[in-house]
């Protein structure tokens, strides 16, 4: 019983500091447009390949390593992109420049 006691002990701490962390970060955590993370950098630096969906359309995909950022490609007036630029379910272009952490586990 008393390591029951003392792993619920843990977890309730562990639960509060992680309150405590989101609520030191939070004036951080609002901008969104930069990577702050091993290789901090602005995210406009990244470069932007195609994914393309099962149904054709288009997405913009940038891998920076650890993580990945995917956006709907679309029209001016708000339409989905779908140009064949590749099979569905692809990727293509330089979506993992501009980051020097590898894609390996």
């Amino acid at each position: 019983m008393k390591t029951i006691k003392i792993l619920g002990l843990l977890g309730v701490v562990t639960v509060l500091s992680a309150c405590e962390m989101d609520n030191a970060l939070e004036g951080i955590g609002t901008d969104k447009t930069t990577d702050r993370g091993i290789n901090a950098h602005h995210l406009s630096t990244l470069v932007a390949g195609i994914w393309v969906d099962p149904n054709g359309c288009d997405h913009w995909i940038i891998d920076d390593g650890f993580e990945g950022y995917l956006s709907e490609r679309l029209t001016p007036d708000g339409r989905p992109v779908c140009s064949g630029v590749a099979a569905p379910t692809t990727a293509t272009g330089p979506f993992k420049d501009g980051s020097p952490i590898p894609d390996t586990l």
